[in-house]
């Protein structure tokens, strides 16, 4: 039996794509869940496995996800923002295209939340509240579970943990600013971890005694060639903001395991992470950043089989490593930086 740490990172509907891969994940007999760390969908996924696999153990976790992600559909289907008619018949899954969409995108860019939504009505915040039991979340004494928020004030990142955890703070993590009003708990306002932490690796360090951490990685870090339109940058601006915590937390990783092979750092306070990324960007990427907003139970449930497959091409390969080696090259992802 190994163990490994789960840390999820935020992505809108591609979140359906670490439903596949956590569904695949829990089906593997011999490998259990030492703790989770989640951003924003990535947070979303996390409470309901947790909430799922309280009442169940892994089978409850994975009905749990699947009841979670068929009700972020049926609350999409009322949205105004839907595929162009063109769109659905060429089976291009972007909305980028739909004058919905356009027209909403626009709409967000000029008025705020604030003056856009003044009662503040939040069906995903409903929803969560609904479908979560965060009696069960807070009570699992199976894993360990973070939730990562941005801290509107000090803009540093918030870690919620399992034992008190709410739904307010699962929205939190979610809340993007020209979307939503900012979340306030206990005074204090809040948006989207991905800002600080997508997802935050940290607090899976010494939550446990499992050294290996694997990412579920949504948004791309690497793409080919400068964005050339306006949609193009700022979806790239989007990617790499969203990806610059989980790179430099990467890069201290790399630099704290460098120093130990070299016998400079002994402390033994200090531990070896072992880093794993499951990730299908040959898939995800030519979606485009526009699909994130598309919740089609069609569409969820196609990244759910892309995540299914990809979990298991995985673990053919790399099951082997978990709890001896990392299946990430650092010093090749970091090489050429100063050290």
């Amino acid at each position: 039996m190994k163990k490994i740490n789960l840390a999820l990172q935020g992505g809108g509907a591609h979140g359906a794509f670490t439903w596949g891969i956590l569904d695949r994940l829990l089906e593997e007999e011999k490998l259990e869940i030492a703790g989770i760390s989640g951003t924003s969908a990535g947070a979303m996924n996390a409470v309901a496995l947790t909430d799922g696999y309280v009442k169940n153990g892994k089978d409850g976790a994975k009905k749990s996800l699947r009841n979670f992600w068929e009700k972020i559909s049926q609350v999409a289907a009322f949205s105004p923002v839907q595929r162009s008619p063109i769109d659905k018949f060429m089976g291009n899954w972007s909305i980028e295209n739909a004058f919905s969409f356009q027209w909403f995108d626009t709409l967000t860019r000029a008025a705020s939340p604030y003056d856009l939504n003044p009662l503040n009505f939040n069906p995903l915040l409903d929803l969560i509240k609904n479908e979560i039991d965060f009696d069960c979340v807070n009570r699992c004494d199976v894993f360990d579970l973070f939730i990562s928020a941005t801290n509107v004030n000090t803009g540093r990142v918030k870690i919620f943990d399992r034992k008190s955890l709410t739904a307010d703070m699962v929205m939190a993590s979610a809340c993007l600013p020209l979307v939503f009003q900012a979340i306030e708990i206990d005074g204090v306002p809040y948006w989207d971890g991905g800002y600080m932490g997508n997802p935050s690796l940290f607090p899976l360090y010494h939550a446990n005694k499992c050294d290996d951490i694997l990412i579920i990685q949504i948004n791309p870090i690497e793409r080919p060639g400068p964005p050339k339109n306006t949609r193009e940058i700022t979806d790239r601006i989007n990617e790499i903001t969203f990806n610059a915590s989980l790179l430099s937390e990467l890069r201290a990783i790399h630099f704290v395991s460098r120093l130990k092979k070299e016998g400079v750092l002994q402390d033994t306070y200090y531990q070896d992470i072992k880093i794993h990324i499951i990730e299908n960007q040959k898939e995800l990427n030519p979606l485009g950043a526009s699909s994130k907003m598309n919740a089609e139970l069609a569409f969820l449930e196609h990244l759910r089989e892309i995540g299914y497959e990809t979990a298991t091409l995985w673990l053919e390969k790399n099951y082997k490593d978990i709890g001896n080696s990392s299946t990430v090259d650092l010093k090749k992802m970091f090489a050429g930086l100063t050290k």
